[in-house]
């Protein structure tokens, strides 16, 4: 629940990038009249959009305004941030822009989504994952300024943050000032774990050098690309220049995950409808990519629940146990069709490094198929593989090795880099623990 001083005493802070300086922002208190304040039950975090709204939204007035967003771009109540933007006194709304799966989420993976009028609100709907993932000049013309609220699941893979950043880039060369809604990474902000990413394999499905799962909101990941060089494909001149807010949340801290902000979860993808799909989309994702493991996304389990051909539910469960990942609970469960599989629950979250049980499960495949499959990837399969996982060492070591690679020097070596990244990317946070 909010403090009552919260909706009487809201204030706005924004992280300012102006030629490459960082500076902190403060407004003074907006008066409320005793007679007419009301605490209602809230979530205990403010969303970026909800801070916003509570400084009546001093900074959009009389400017034209564009929105990235999707499904899950809403305020703490649950209203779409679309229409908390169209009607409030004095913004003027005029494009929106959607990434992968469209404003409305409903498209599939990896499918184009065209740009239409939005039956909704009669609005230009500009398509982010089309012809162009770049918003091109045309698309940005007569803005002021571009707001994104996007909802991240803090897996480097998952599209939106590269969305972001092709949206930094488009709008710092048309001088257009970018203002970031910023969002609970739902794993929490002290999470980082996994490979990182060979700068040869930067895509789409990896556009920042971060490790897997990279502890940092969109904001804070928006932040460190306008602050370091070579993160944006801008020159130095053209990056500094640029403008960007970040609307810092009020009330979350790193410590905390998705289910400690009180917040309503919101499917922000066809496969992502639970904030438990997030989570096993760390756990799981990387090792379903090839080798035979399945993960569940077409059940009621995405991402949690794991089979392999041939093989029994009690067989694959013990297999994993042998592996010993800590924080990590392993159970044989029946769907309602009859299908069995193992579902992977969290036992210790602070003991659990997620991506840990995807290398296991790939050791476990060179061992369960009668060659190993990853030698026989196809250039496409291949090169997905190294986009996702981010390291062709890896994958060549698997392909030598099979299931004698040693996993174990892998994860050890990952998680000394991934501890020094959290390190770096300290002078970038905007919250603390």
């Amino acid at each position: 629940m909010f403090r009552r001083d919260f909706i009487q005493r809201l204030t706005l802070t924004s992280v300012s990038v102006a030629a490459g300086v960082v500076s902190t922002h403060g407004r003074a208190p907006l008066p409320v009249s005793p007679r007419t304040a009301r605490v209602e039950p809230l979530p205990q975090v403010a969303l970026g959009i909800d801070v916003l709204a509570g400084e009546k939204f001093a900074r959009l007035h009389g400017l034209r305004v564009g929105l990235v967003t999707h499904p899950a771009g809403v305020n703490a109540r649950g209203e779409k941030t679309i229409d908390v933007l169209r009607h409030a006194s004095g913004v003027r709304l005029v494009k929106l822009y959607g990434p992968e799966h469209g404003i409305y989420g409903d498209a599939p993976a990896n499918a184009p989504v065209q740009n239409a009028l939005d039956r909704r609100t009669g609005l230009p709907v500009f398509s982010l994952y089309g012809k162009t993932r770049r918003p091109t000049p045309e698309m940005l013309e007569g803005l002021d300024v571009m707001l994104v609220d996007l909802q991240d699941i803090g897996s480097r893979s998952y599209t939106y943050v590269s969305c972001m950043r092709h949206v930094l880039e488009a709008c710092f060369d048309a001088g257009v000032k970018v203002i970031i809604l910023d969002r609970p990474n739902p794993l929490g902000g002290l999470k980082v774990d996994g490979p990182g990413l060979d700068k040869k394999w930067m895509s789409y499905v990896g556009f920042f050098q971060v490790p897997y799962v990279h502890g940092l909101t969109i904001g804070e990941l928006a932040l460190a690309a306008t602050r370091t060089p070579g993160w944006l494909n801008l020159s130095d001149a053209g990056r500094k220049g640029g403008q960007l807010e970040v609307i810092k949340m009020r009330g979350w801290h790193r410590s905390m995950r998705w289910r400690d902000t009180g917040l309503r979860w919101i499917g922000t993808s066809p496969m992502i409808p639970q904030v438990e799909a997030a989570e096993g989309y760390a756990m799981t994702g990387l090792g379903c990519q090839a080798g035979g493991f399945t993960h569940g996304t077409l059940t009621q389990y995405p991402f949690r629940f794991l089979q392999f051909p041939g093989k029994r539910a009690s067989e694959v469960e013990q297999a994993l146990r042998t592996c010993g990942v800590r924080g990590l609970g392993l159970s044989s469960k029946r769907l309602r069709d009859g299908t069995e599989g193992v579902y992977l629950s969290i036992t210790d979250w602070s003991a659990l490094c997620p991506t840990e049980i995807s290398f296991h499960m790939m050791q476990l495949a060179c061992r369960w198929n009668a060659q190993n499959p990853f030698i026989g990837l196809t250039n496409t399969q291949e090169d997905l593989f190294k986009k996702q996982t981010g390291s062709e060492a890896f994958l060549r070591d698997l392909q030598k090795y099979g299931a004698s690679a040693n996993i174990g020097a892998w994860l050890a070596r990952w998680n000394r880099e991934a501890q020094a990244f959290q390190e770096w990317a300290r002078r970038f946070w905007i919250y603390r623990s």
